[in-house]
């Protein structure tokens, strides 16, 4: 027997569920049981107050006696979140309706229209609608669901699904054209499960349809394709979205209960029952021993999926060595109740004890004992019920000697026990020597994939390194260049100042030559006009002489005198006496 529903191991649903029995003999020790079953925390006050009412269309009119572990239940934590986002998205209405856009009447929808009307044209208005008025749609059917207003909240919710089951257009091809919104509410509806509209749940608009169409099971921490495990048995391929790997065989429902004696897994079949159900519908009873089918009757559980019949005694041992610890009081005092009711009618001795120790625990825990001393003394229990059936195999029931026959049947049991645990461990060693093989080949594909990049690195790094040096090439080269080019623009510069120096010294020189030609010139042009203006004096003195013997005057004689001694007197100036003014002249006129 497994220690809880299949669909409480974390994603149960990616790899074959093993039997019940081999899972609890892979069981880790109690300290680490928690982390490789438990979907949701084994506190009791988590499990307890995880369940939200809930209408399923596979049993509509459930029976007063039907207990909680038939109901569908969801994690605490979504359920706390969700109720605080409704509640949220209540206390904000007043201030969305002053910017909510007005809808008039003509454009407006009803969950009935949803219910009632074709695909495309629910799907054309709810495009025109603001988010909203979506909304507030989804909400309206979250009341009704949540089962809040009564019997008026179940017959609505009943029209609604009658309305929708009752068509023959809703199929996945159809269902593809739907709005969001509207697919969401469409599943919500047939599958009478609120946790479709629930903001912080999102599934893809294919896993809704295969849902709706019941290719997908409708429980969101499961998942699985249906049937799931591609099981044949009649329940699976007969009943529409039926999964048996976290629904109960008898109800159709599923919760999240783990670590408890609430689930009953068959096995040979693996599938799950609420206990509950079982207990209601007559599959736990009294039968022959399930290993041997002789001997003395023992408290079985008749799977409905297999027709076989698993023994319930080693089960709940199973349970209590490996959850005890994890277990409150509540928790506790609750599993102990399960366990008395499942061996209540028991006529087996072994049951008996069981039962009247169960009863007896939970006496002790009302009047206040440790819940630490009653998992002792339960384990203890246990303890002494197989040292008891060790000394009965031994010396018989009533104390006296065994048939050989009887000795035979009970000595080929436990070989045949032994043998099959042992296959069971050959079984675990080889998924786990498998599963280790695939995590070596994993390694050394990923121990391939590092060598190559190693390799393509150094090739890079030897790429760059040789970039690198080429650069370093070049900036030398530019280097030597630059150099050269300064070594030239040094010469050139030397060059041009000696050049300047040159055309300074023959400016100078030129200048001197120029500056003595002119002189000369201006000299060659006084000794001429001298001559002339000696020549024009000699005439007029002469003209003069002739008139004085005349009768001239002598002082005009006087004065012509005076100008001819004055012009033998003068003397023309040198290159180095010449006026300051004649050479700014001669700069300035050439």
């Amino acid at each position: 027997m497994g220690t809880s529903s299949g669909s409480n191991v974390n994603h149960q649903h990616m790899s074959k569920m093993l039997p019940p029995r081999q899972q609890q003999q892979q069981q880790p020790p109690p300290g680490s049981l928690q982390t490789s079953l438990s979907l949701i925390s084994l506190d009791p006050h988590t499990s307890s107050n995880a369940q939200e009412p809930r209408f399923n269309s596979d049993n509509i009119h459930e029976s007063p006696t039907e207990s909680a572990s038939s109901r569908e239940t969801w994690p605490t934590a979504d359920a706390i979140t969700a109720k605080k986002m409704v509640n949220g998205k209540t206390e904000n209405d007043c201030t969305e309706q002053s910017v909510i856009r007005r809808v008039s009447n003509a454009d407006k929808i009803t969950l009935r229209d949803i219910a009632r009307e074709r695909v495309d044209v629910i799907s054309e208005k709810m495009h025109d609608l603001p988010d909203e008025f979506l909304d507030e749609l989804k909400n309206q059917l979250k009341t009704i669901l949540e089962g809040n207003g009564g019997s008026q909240n179940r017959e609505e919710f009943l029209i609604l699904q009658k309305l929708v089951q009752s068509r023959s257009d809703l199929t996945a091809k159809t269902l593809i054209r739907a709005h969001r919104a509207q697919l969401e509410i469409l599943v919500a509806i047939n599958m009478g499960i609120l946790a479709f509209l629930h903001p912080n749940i999102s599934l893809s608009q294919t896993s809704l349809i295969e849902v709706f169409v019941y290719k997908r099971c409708r429980n969101i921490a499961c998942q699985s394709q249906l049937p799931a495990d591609d099981c044949s048995c009649e329940i699976c391929a007969n009943r529409n979205g039926f999964c048996n790997l976290c629904m109960c065989v008898i109800c159709n429902k599923f919760d999240f209960e783990v670590n408890t004696c609430r689930w009953i897994g068959c096995d040979f079949c693996s599938h799950w029952t609420h206990t509950d159900c079982a207990i209601r519908d007559g599959q736990i009873c009294m039968g022959p021993s399930a290993k041997s089918g002789t001997g003395p009757s023992e408290m079985l559980f008749h799977c409905r999926a297999c027709n076989r019949t698993s023994e319930l005694l080693g089960w709940v041992k199973d349970v209590f060595q490996h959850c005890v610890p994890a277990w409150d009081r509540e928790a506790l005092m609750r599993e102990l109740d399960f366990v008395s009711r499942i061996f209540r009618g028991s006529d087996d001795p072994r049951g008996k004890k069981l039962f009247l120790k169960c009863e007896d625990l939970l006496e002790k825990l009302r009047g206040g004992l440790a819940e630490s001393m009653a998992g002792r003394s339960i384990l203890m229990f246990f303890q002494e019920l197989d040292t008891d059936s060790s000394t009965s195999l031994e010396n018989g029931e009533g104390g006296g000697l065994i048939a050989p026959q009887e000795a035979c049947n009970r000595i080929a049991d436990v070989v045949q026990e032994a043998i099959k645990k042992m296959e069971m461990v050959a079984d675990e060693k080889m998924r786990m020597f498998k599963k280790a093989r695939l995590a070596l080949d994993a390694c050394e594909r990923e121990l391939e994939d590092k060598a190559k990049e190693v390799a393509e690195l150094k090739l890079e790094r030897q790429k760059k390194k040789l970039q690198i040096e080429e650069l370093e090439k070049i900036v030398r080269l530019k280097h030597a260049e630059a150099d050269m080019f300064q070594l030239k623009a040094n010469e050139a510069k030397q060059e041009a100042e000696r050049l300047q120096r040159i055309a300074h010294a023959k400016s100078d020189k030129s200048e001197e030559e120029y500056t003595s030609s002119y002189l000369k010139l201006r000299l060659s042009e006084a000794e001429a006009e001298k001559k002339y203006l000696f020549e024009k004096i000699k005439l007029q003195e002469s003209s003069h002489t002739s008139q004085s013997s005349n009768g001239g005057d002598p002082s005009q004689i006087l004065t012509y005198a005076k100008i001819r001694d004055l012009l033998h007197g003068y003397n023309i100036p040198s290159k180095t006496d010449s006026h300051p003014n004649e050479r700014h002249n001669f700069r300035t006129n050439p």
